[in-house]
């Protein structure tokens, strides 16, 4: 009879704790006969890194720290709370020390029976699928370099989905979708219109635990009032690497997956955890936990450290850039967010918008600032001085943070940068039906635009608009060609390198200008010319081999030109990190070896034959 009285305390003391609640009565009764019993003084570890774990361990009473391979605090535990899990799911060795800070007494749970357990009870599957995630994102306080950070930057969203997306009419009750979830062994249900095509929102179990459950709502209740709608997505065509900085930057755990607009798959953290043991992604975690500028600008100091360790693994000039920008568009959110906090709430709903490289993805090394304000119609000339004062606090701080003030002053603390949405259609509407050159040229960097932090959808109204009109804008066009044409590649007529003559740069070439900028302007003409929404350049390269206007050998020749140019320009700057020296884009051949400076004339030489065919389908020399 004693047995059974402390058998059935052990019941119902996991029943008062997650995830053994989710457990059905009969599973949770037979529970407390397969668990030990075990009591560890203060100061002793229950869990040793570096060492084998089999057991979960499950605080009865007591306290127990977990910190990571560098010492550092990344949770506590008290009564109630499992440790134990992310050996047993991930694999030895333990690359946490979970040890108790006052005596306590102890419940654990042999492996076999954890991994049964797991395996037929997926809420319980997935509450440790989260506190995995939840502790890895905070165990690693400095970056690593690591075999993972390859993988993560090689493998893309599309070799991660492993099923076809779970999805549910938006119209069905809460009931329903929670039996479909049952049925289906998921954590999630995609929600589509009737069309089954339209992604409408998404429902998780954490959804149907917190928003009915916890509620008291019944069972008829409409999907559509618990559902988030409009949920954050993702591209099938992007990194692992951009998805987890996204799923962390926004703390959520189920991500959609787009192909174009129709759903394909979600990605989960624990499907992306399990590629990361040390990688760039902890730069951009540990910048989401500063709480002063100054801090921001101390974690992102570490950059051109992991700009350097991305060259020597020999990754690619795009995955760099899209490493590098990742990383720049966290600082900037995390400014954002701070500067909020010290003035307030925005008056009215807007969006910031970063421009240039960093919009399309390819930043690298050196960059300045470029970024503007869409603000609501809404907005007063009052509510104008707050986003007055917003855009120099960001400003101020970007500048602490590395990223100088633009020379050319394309910055949101420009008033002619800061404007509601109805004055941006216009200004683009001016540009594409009244395009005078030199205007042009200064509002180029403009159709390179992507938001950051904010009311998305003040940008997509804009964006919407210009690939509407760009298509048609022939004069508009025929002036983007022209500039791109004139901006050619440092090659003389022999294939030789044009240097320069004197100066501080003397006896070098800019690679950016003639080599990864006059690629960027020539496939900016080619996108909006066929309405393409990329602003990626290898992208809106193959925008413009679907369409025609590239036949398919040359879109390749361009694709990999741009790509060894920008690589010979990422290796310069890591070299230049390693040095010690100030980073720029001037390039001695002198410093290349005969493959390098053999291979660049060709890529040049490609350049500038995309260029001269690109005179020929405009008529620039008559403008």
């Amino acid at each position: 009879m004693a047995l059974d009285v402390e058998l059935s305390e052990i019941r119902d003391f996991l029943a008062r704790h997650a995830p053994f609640d989710t457990l059905p009565p009969d599973v949770l009764g037979k529970l407390p006969r397969k668990l030990a019993i075990e009591y560890y003084r203060r100061g002793r570890s229950i869990i040793t890194r570096g060492r084998d774990n089999h057991s979960l361990f499950i605080l009865r009473s007591g306290a127990v720290d977990v910190r990571d391979d560098q010492d550092l605090l990344v949770d506590k535990g008290e009564p109630g709370d499992a440790f134990g899990a992310i050996t047993l799911t991930l694999g030895n060795p333990s690359a946490f020390e979970v040890s108790t800070i006052e005596d306590s007494l102890f419940y654990v749970l042999p492996e076999g029976e954890f991994r049964a357990l797991v395996a037929g009870n997926p809420d319980f599957a997935h509450f440790f699928d989260e506190l995995r995630a939840r502790r890895m994102g905070g165990a690693v306080a400095r970056l690593q370099d690591s075999g993972s950070t390859q993988a993560m930057l090689k493998t893309s969203v599309r070799d991660l989905i492993r099923r076809e997306p779970i999805t549910i009419r938006v119209g069905v009750s809460v009931q329903e979708a929670a039996r479909a979830m049952r049925d289906q062994g998921a954590s999630s249900l995609l929600v589509v219109g009737d069309d089954h095509d339209e992604l409408v929102g998404i429902v998780t179990d954490r959804d149907l635990r917190n928003r009915v459950l916890a509620e008291g709502r019944p069972g008829e209740t409409p999907l559509r009032e618990v559902m988030t709608e409009r949920p954050i997505t993702g591209d099938i065509g992007a990194l692992a690497f951009e998805v987890l900085l996204e799923m962390v930057g926004r703390n959520i755990h189920h991500l959609p997956i787009l192909d174009g607009s129709r759903p394909v798959g979600v990605i989960t953290t624990t499907d992306l955890m399990r590629m990361v043991q040390a990688s760039p992604i902890y730069l951009v975690g540990d910048v989401q936990k500063q709480q002063t500028a100054a801090g921001v600008a101390a974690v992102n100091a570490r950059l051109s450290a992991v700009v350097e360790s991305l060259v020597s693994q020999d990754a690619t000039a795009e995955d760099i850039g899209r490493v590098v920008t990742a990383i720049g568009d966290a600082v900037e959110r995390r400014l954002l967010v701070l500067a909020e906090q010290e003035l307030g709430p925005a008056p009215v709903p807007y969006v910031w918008v970063t421009l240039g490289s960093r919009a399309r993805l390819e930043q690298a090394l050196a960059a300045d600032q470029d970024h503007a304000l869409i603000l609501d119609n809404a907005a007063t000339d009052a509510d104008l001085d707050w986003f007055a004062r917003l855009a120099e606090w960001v400003t101020a701080a970007l500048v602490e943070c590395g990223y100088p003030r633009c020379d050319g002053d394309v910055m949101a603390t420009n008033p002619q940068w800061r404007m509601r949405l109805r004055d941006w259609k216009a200004a683009f509407t001016t540009w594409l039906t009244e395009p005078v050159p030199d205007a042009i040229l200064r509002a180029s960097i403009f159709f390179d635009m992507r938001p950051i932090h904010g009311d998305v959808g003040l940008h997509a109204k804009l964006a919407n608009g210009i690939l509407k009109q760009s298509p048609d804008a022939r004069l508009f066009l025929a002036h983007l060609a022209k500039a791109a044409t004139l901006n050619e590649p440092p090659l003389g007529f022999f294939k030789g390198f044009v240097l320069a003559k004197e100066g501080e740069h003397r006896d070098t070439l800019d690679i950016k200008r003639g080599g990864v900028g006059a690629v960027v302007e020539l496939a900016r003409v080619h996108a909006l010319a066929v309405g393409s929404p990329a602003l990626n350049t290898q992208a809106r390269i193959a925008a413009a081999v679907a369409a025609g206007i590239i036949n398919e050998d040359k879109g390749a020749d361009l694709s990999d030109a741009f790509e060894y140019i920008s690589y010979v320009r990422l290796r310069h700057q890591a070299a230049q990190v390693r040095a010690g020296h100030e980073v720029d884009n001037r390039v001695n051949p002198d410093q290349l070896s005969s493959f390098d400076k053999r291979h660049l004339r060709e890529a040049f030489g490609i350049v500038r034959s995309a260029q001269s065919a690109m005179a020929s389908r405009y008529p620039t020399n008559f403008m």
